[in-house]
């Protein structure tokens, strides 16, 4: 049994075959249509969401062992990404992809190169700035200068594997160790997301959005740092900002 999300999957690279085949092919069919919104009816289960992560929660998450004399080489790392992750709302392929030579380190904060993203398909490039943060334990532009003087990278991939004998590797990152990284930090932590939703790295995308919502960032904004073509498509990710705020419950004399 597949996900609706696998069934799309396998949709496309049928249309994709059928394409390079030079055969007429439409997705939009109304056979495959049907086909599909019976399926869902028969066999879906409701998709969670990725939980919309606050500036609270990432505190939680990237809080540091102080048990330890010695911060370790994983924390270090960890800390860096997932705060990079959160504050340039990057996705985890975004994130891995980040070298020495994308990333820029200034006076004021983080200059950041994206060279390549799921809406920039000709590949031209895109760039975004991270200010120093206001706190010391959560400024990710410290948190990265620690990483990479601990570590000692001078060149190549931010964000690598470190064995159990913490000696770290030359490759970057698959973008599924985010994933990973996030949902231990998450258990350390104790964090646990709202019924109904999962707690994924496209949290930390989702909880920038809403966060800068509340501050009452404006929406062209929120759609440059994000890297977002539509409007619909980032409001999407405005979850817990907008039930609070715009509830009608709020015009009850209770």
């Amino acid at each position: 049994r597949f996900s609706r999300s696998a069934l799309n999957r396998r949709l496309a690279a049928i249309g994709y075959q059928h394409r390079m085949r030079g055969l007429e092919w439409s997705s939009g069919h109304a056979a495959i249509r049907t086909t599909l919104r019976a399926a869902g009816r028969v066999y879906g289960a409701p998709q969670k969401q990725a939980a919309a992560l606050t500036s609270q929660e990432v505190r939680k998450l990237v809080a540091p062992e102080h048990s330890k004399t010695v911060e370790a080489l994983a924390d270090l790392r960890d800390r860096a990404l997932l705060l990079i992750g959160f504050a340039g709302a990057l996705r985890r392929s975004e994130l891995v992809a980040l070298t020495t030579e994308t990333v820029r380190i200034v006076a004021t904060g983080l200059k950041l190169h994206i060279a390549r993203s799921k809406t920039d398909p000709e590949h031209r490039g895109e760039e975004i700035f991270l200010p120093r943060g206001k706190h010391r334990e959560t400024c990710p532009v410290l948190a990265l200068e620690r990483w990479l003087k601990k570590a000692e990278i001078m060149d190549g991939p931010l964000f690598r594997s470190i064995n159990r004998w913490e000696q770290v590797g030359r490759d970057a990152l698959h973008p599924d160790a985010v994933r990973q990284i996030l949902l231990r930090r998450a258990r350390v932590a104790g964090l646990k997301v709202p019924s109904g939703e999962r707690l994924s790295p496209h949290g930390l995308r989702a909880g920038f959005v809403t966060e800068a919502f509340r501050a009452n960032a404006r929406d062209e904004q929120i759609m440059a740092h994000t890297r977002h073509r539509d409007l619909s498509s980032m409001r999407r990710y405005v979850r817990r900002a907008r039930l609070d705020l715009d509830s009608p419950a709020h015009l009850l004399d209770l």
